[in-house]
């Protein structure tokens, strides 16, 4: 994916979400915490900048009513955590593999608090 220009605002940690655009002309987002690292991309790509702004925000107001865990990774080489919305469709999925299912488990759990934790965890870029 195409990573956007920088604008707008991040949040106070320096949580913040860009919208990237790949090569089909489809956006996904992707939370990147302080120290640069990527905590949580979209499960699923969208056709607008608009719907992946808006699935993004939803998934901050609406992270309590949703269900997730750890899972294997579809390669079949580690770990993933995975957040499904009330009708059960994946919403956010771990930026990477993890070696051990309780390092996955702790950044899952770390993920869940930092939604509760961040009300202004905003998307601070726009696709260019």
């Amino acid at each position: 994916m195409k990573q956007p220009e920088e604008g707008g605002r991040s949040a106070v940690s320096g949580t913040r979400c860009l919208i990237d655009i790949d090569a089909r002309g489809a956006y996904g987002w992707r939370l990147i915490a302080q120290n640069g690292r990527v905590v949580a991309v979209s499960a699923c790509t969208y056709q607008e900048h608009g719907a992946c702004r808006d699935a993004f925000e939803v998934l901050c107001t609406r992270h309590a009513d949703m269900a997730g865990g750890v899972q294997h990774a579809p390669e079949g080489n580690g770990w993933m955590w995975l957040l499904r919305d009330a009708e059960g469709t994946p919403t956010a999925v771990s930026g990477r593999a993890y070696e051990r299912h309780s390092t996955c488990r702790s950044a899952y759990e770390r993920f869940r608090a930092l939604l509760g934790e961040e009300g202004e965890v905003l998307l601070s870029a726009t696709a260019s």
